[in-house]
């Protein structure tokens, strides 16, 4: 690990802790060269299919845009930041574990909806109004009565 302080390469752990939830490792690293000391995460890295947008672009998934909308539609919820994390690499785990070379960015929506929706109704409409690009009024009403259904059905 190189140092961000003198860019040594030879550091060495002096703490270390489960993150984010499970799903990462926080390390503590001292420099040998400088002795000034820096924090790492480790996560698994999986390989993840390529990402079709609307437009036919194509770009590599990237778990940081997944976890910045549903911290958007989280704002002001009592949303921590794990639970976050961890809907976010489950969303990741199954992308992963889906074996697909190539996933429509329509499907990515979808997962995180469901996950928001299991999570916190609010944040759900936050996500789903902004998603979905709602024509009109009647839209969003229609998706708030099924909402409200599904909710009554528990």
């Amino acid at each position: 690990m190189e140092c961000p302080f003198c860019s040594e390469t030879n550091s060495r752990v002096v703490d270390s802790r489960v993150a984010a939830g499970g799903t990462a490792i926080w390390r503590r690293r001292e420099c040998d060269a400088c002795h000034k000391r820096f924090t790492t995460y480790e996560r698994v890295e999986y390989t993840l299919p390529t990402v079709i947008k609307k437009s036919g672009q194509r770009e590599q998934f990237d778990r940081q845009k997944v976890l910045r909308g549903m911290r958007i539609a989280c704002n002001k919820r009592p949303i921590s930041e794990d639970a976050l994390e961890r809907e976010a690499s489950a969303v990741e785990r199954a992308l992963a574990e889906s074996g697909e070379k190539e996933v429509a960015s329509l499907l990515i929506g979808e997962r995180v909806m469901a996950r928001l929706k299991a999570l916190d109704a609010v944040a759900y409409v936050r996500f789903a109004s902004v998603y979905k690009s709602f024509r009109d009024i009647d839209e969003f009403v229609q998706e708030m009565a099924t909402l409200v259904r599904s909710r009554g059905a528990e």
